[in-house]
């Protein structure tokens, strides 16, 4: 497993700043924040961009994340998707090999949702595949709809594409009412992002992205899910991933410092071979 941090850990940073503080903590694996490269990319060029990623040693892993792809009809649709080929042109351009979707229902969903989503979830993954991009589908607790892992896999499996697969939240995984039965349904072929955090001392139905801290710091039970990546041999990237304004008030360098830590104290079992 690759430790990794996402650059909405480091919100208030530039792209710029994130990519000169992450390496001096040890991070070499980056979740790109898509708003933050599309802005860096508007002063600076794509080539420079990269020559800077490669004087530090950073491998872009992952990218996030798009949204309105399942649902949406008409010139809604077509304005979603426009914006979505045009993320994947930038990470075909910086070899970035996955890109996050979330689901996007922001009402109470009908039975005609569901082949709606696996119709639009299976064209979204044919056209990532023309730029050599997979696509992990990340189920949200506080969602009307695709809340749960076991429905998101769901939707992977019925849409048949191979490049379609999971982005595991663990927030979200302890947020909504997926059980820990459902991490069963993970498979190497299915699983290809995983993001980690924790909450400490909020009840689920209040915690919001703004309580997460460090893994470890919190009440999650992080060593089941821990213990099935290891089962199937997850070698992907373990993502850190915190919106905690808290955080954002530290240097660069202090958060990344700390995430490194935690991730290694939480993948270590893993690593060495041993039963979390």
């Amino acid at each position: 497993m690759t430790p990794c941090i996402s650059q909405v850990t480091t919100l208030p940073g530039s792209f710029a700043d994130d990519v000169a503080a992450y390496p001096a903590s040890g991070c070499r694996a980056l979740e790109v924040w898509l708003t933050k490269l599309e802005q860096h990319l508007e002063a600076v060029s794509p080539e420079d961009t990269l020559l800077a990623l490669n004087d530090r040693g950073l491998k872009l892993v992952a990218a996030a994340y798009q949204g309105g792809l399942l649902l949406s009809q008409g010139e809604q649709r077509k304005a979603h998707f426009e914006h979505f080929k045009r993320r994947l042109a930038l990470c075909e351009r910086f070899a970035i090999p996955t890109l996050l979707l979330v689901a996007d229902f922001a009402r109470a969903p009908e039975a005609s949702d569901l082949a709606r989503a696996v119709v639009s979830l299976a064209q979204a993954a044919q056209w990532a595949a023309g730029f050599g991009v997979k696509v992990a589908l990340e189920f949200r607790g506080t969602d009307a709809f695709c809340a749960a892992l076991d429905t998101a896999v769901t939707l992977v499996e019925q849409c048949g594409e191979p490049n379609a697969g999971i982005c595991l939240d663990v927030f979200h995984f302890y947020k909504g009412s997926s059980k820990t039965e459902d991490l069963e349904r993970l498979t190497p072929a299915n699983l290809f992002h995983v993001q980690v955090c924790d909450v400490a001392g909020v009840p689920r139905e209040l915690m919001t992205d703004s309580d997460r801290v460090l893994p470890g710091e919190g009440d999650f039970r992080l060593e089941p899910v821990i213990r099935r990546l290891n089962e199937i041999g997850y070698a992907g990237p373990v993502s850190l991933e915190l919106m905690n304004p808290i955080l954002w008030s530290l240097k660069a360098t202090q958060v990344t410092e700390l995430g490194m830590a935690a991730l290694g104290r939480l993948l270590e079992p893993a690593a060495n071979g041993l039963n979390v």
